[in-house]
């Protein structure tokens, strides 16, 4: 049993921790089982430090009340490179000037605060911040977190000690339990801050089991037993050594030159990071410094928070407007009273569909609490329902297309209304259509954006994608803003559109649900458009990832005399792919790099990141956004950040831009 329990924390701590799992799920499953049978059958035998215990005890009254034995302090803040140099200045002086300092920097996760105490390597006990000097005793709920152990690992750890730590929703678990909860009709979390410190604070365990919370531990509180590391450094690499979770963006840096590096590092590479940070937190390294600068009535002396712009703020609902999109689709945007948010001042908010407004109880002149995150649309995440005025007004869905008032309708399983007027009809899906006709990794029109698209909708120049390739200067140079030179310009680049590949035409094609994964599979798997445009559902449910509903919409696009004369005045006007040979049509296994997932982070200089993704998506890969442990390869060029640093942990080769560019030389040549 013993021996069992060591090899579900160490499969566990491999899957939850590392990402790098080394046995199926099913058979991780088949030795949770087998240990649940051996402490059904002998039940004097089972510990509280059990991998069987995690799921969680019976509810409780409430939360004990925990003194800390050591001040959980708050810390200084500031906005500015300036602060941090002063900040620096103050703490050398403080030291004594001939003193050898250096900083760590660490993410400043938005998540809870607590204090973990471990006595001879197992879980005692963990409690909350609180205010600072007294928490809840919330033990029962953190054990049921996957990446807290209930048993350290290894023999050098302290009697007893308290690990310091935030705990937190990534953006998959909370997108995920959020989704979950819509189809079950039930609350939705907020944010992922409110969603850990919810979880957190559920009197039954059993609840907090069924959250995906995660931890990252920063600091040591207070140790017993004779250790007495030298920099907290050393501290986070002891614990690292333990199977405590460390956050792997942990730098230490000699000055405030060198601070500020990593922080416009970390604040660019803020919204791929998976988890919510409003900051970093800058930190003496050495310990006797620590305890030699001490700490005032509330702060510490030793660390700094340094704040990068909110992401979230509260403001007025002022009107919403019905966007129309490129399938139809009716989209509910909300009008705000301009604020501040995520650096920039934000009027508008996406309102995604009319389950969303219901979801929300969203009426006109609610105050509502908006988040933005890097160029993602702001949202709303709540309404604050205490502030509701008594002339706040419903939000109805408009019965006819506000631009064109063509008949709403709603599908019984979708969440999306959608005008019915068509692209030959509606103005609104004419012009979006033609915008992502001519976007980047479409057609690839450069020049070509909304504004212009308006102009020439509006007078009436373009009424399809093929009159793009028969427009001239003289109509061009007439439209607003637009010179001789600018013209010249976009005729050049319509011209260059006209020679372009299979799957970038498919997929310019704008069909509903086919996305550049989907037209890039169904190129490699007919070879040819002819081919395509004559298949049938039974031949379209066989391409990788299309299913009956895919397949369908792709059916009823071809179908279509209009779409299919579209597709005659697109040739006609000199549009033209080549089609696949048999070595890339047919499927993806012939290809060199058929089956392998590589991720692109970094800047390159010699091609384009979308380049590259042609490259690599024309040699058979899948390129994803993230790293995984299922990535095969990782490109890193200039400026690569955590991608880098997961890949660098979880072992995956990693190749540089002369590596790569040799590589494609390679699979070429062969």
């Amino acid at each position: 049993m013993l021996e069992l329990r060591r090899l579900i924390e160490h499969h566990a701590w491999r899957y939850h921790v590392l990402d790098t799992p080394e046995i199926a799920d099913a058979e991780y499953d088949h030795l949770f089982d087998e240990l649940i049978a051996l402490e059904t059958a002998h039940p004097e035998l089972i510990t509280p430090e059990s991998p069987s215990q995690r799921v969680g005890s019976a509810p409780g009254s409430g939360f004990t009340e925990v003194v800390h034995r050591e001040p959980m302090l708050s810390l200084d803040k500031t906005t500015e490179a300036s602060g941090i140099a002063d900040w620096m200045t103050r703490t050398r002086r403080l030291a004594g000037d001939s003193a050898s300092l250096t900083f760590t920097c660490e993410p400043k996760i938005d998540g809870v605060a607590v204090a973990l105490v471990y006595e001879e390597g197992r879980l005692a006990q963990a409690a909350t911040r609180g205010d600072g000097e007294r928490g809840e005793d919330v033990t029962a709920n953190v054990r049921t977190i996957n990446t807290v152990p209930l048993r350290l690992d290894g023999r050098d750890f302290p009697q007893r000690f308290e690990v310091r730590g935030e705990i937190y929703m990534s953006h998959r678990d909370f997108e995920s339990f959020n989704q979950r909860a819509r189809e079950r009709g039930e609350k939705t979390l907020v944010n992922p801050r409110n969603g850990a410190a919810g979880s957190l604070r559920q009197l039954d365990p059993v609840l907090t089991a069924a959250r995906p919370l995660s931890m990252y531990c920063y600091s040591l509180g207070w140790a017993e037993g004779g250790w007495q590391p030298e920099s907290h450094f050393e501290v986070l690499q002891a614990f690292k050594r333990w199977r405590l979770r460390v956050n792997p963006h942990v730098e230490r840096v000699a000055d405030a030159e060198a601070a500020m590096v990593y922080l416009k590092r970390l604040e660019a590479e803020r919204d791929n990071l998976g988890y919510d940070i409003d900051g970093a937190v800058l930190k003496v390294d050495s310990l006797p410094l620590q305890r030699q600068l001490g700490a005032l009535s509330r702060t510490p002396r030793w660390a700094l928070a340094y704040k990068f712009a909110a992401e979230e703020a509260t403001t007025r609902v002022v009107g919403v407007d019905f966007q129309v999109g490129r399938t139809g689709s009716i989209t509910p945007v909300a009008r705000l009273d301009p604020v501040f948010v995520g650096g920039v001042t934000v009027s508008n908010a996406t309102l995604h569909n009319m389950d969303e407004v219901g979801r929300l109880d969203l009426h006109i002149g609610d105050t509502v609490l908006i988040r933005r995150a890097g160029d993602v649309i702001p949202q709303i995440m709540a309404v604050i329902a205490q502030q509701r005025t008594a002339n706040a007004q419903p939000i109805l869905l408009p019965q006819s297309c506000p631009v064109c008032g063509s008949v709403v309708e709603r599908a019984g399983d979708e969440a999306v209304a959608r005008c019915t007027g068509g692209i030959n009809v509606c103005a609104a899906q004419r012009k979006e259509g033609l915008l992502h006709f001519a976007s980047r990794r479409a057609m690839d029109i450069e020049g070509l954006g909304d504004k212009l698209i308006d102009a020439l909708v509006d007078g009436g120049f373009v009424k399809r994608a093929a009159d793009l390739f028969h427009l001239d200067l003289a109509t061009l140079s007439a439209l607003p803003r637009m010179a001789e030179k600018s013209g010249n310009n976009l005729l050049a680049a319509i011209n260059r559109s006209r020679r372009t590949t299979l799957p970038r035409f498919i997929f310019a094609l704008g069909i509903r649900d086919v996305g550049e994964a989907t037209a890039l599979n169904l190129a490699r798997h007919f070879g040819s458009l002819d081919a395509l445009m004559s298949a049938d559902g039974t031949a379209l449910e066989a391409v990788a990832d299309v299913g009956p509903v895919v397949a369908s919409r792709v059916g009823a696009f071809f179908g279509s005399p209009e779409n299919r004369d579209a597709v005659v005045a697109l040739r006609a006007a000199g549009v033209s792919f080549p089609e696949l040979s048999p070595a890339e049509a047919g499927g993806e296994g012939d290809l060199p790099l058929a089956g392998q997932t590589w991720v692109l982070t970094g800047t390159l200089e010699s091609m384009s990141r979308d380049a590259a993704k042609d490259k690599l998506e024309a040699l058979g890969a899948k390129v994803a956004g993230s790293v995984s442990a299922k990535t095969h390869t990782v490109v890193a060029g200039p400026g690569a950040g955590s991608k880098l640093a997961k890949a660098e942990t979880l072992g995956i080769t990693i190749l540089d831009e002369p590596a790569f560019i040799q590589r494609l030389a390679e699979l070429a040549a062969n």
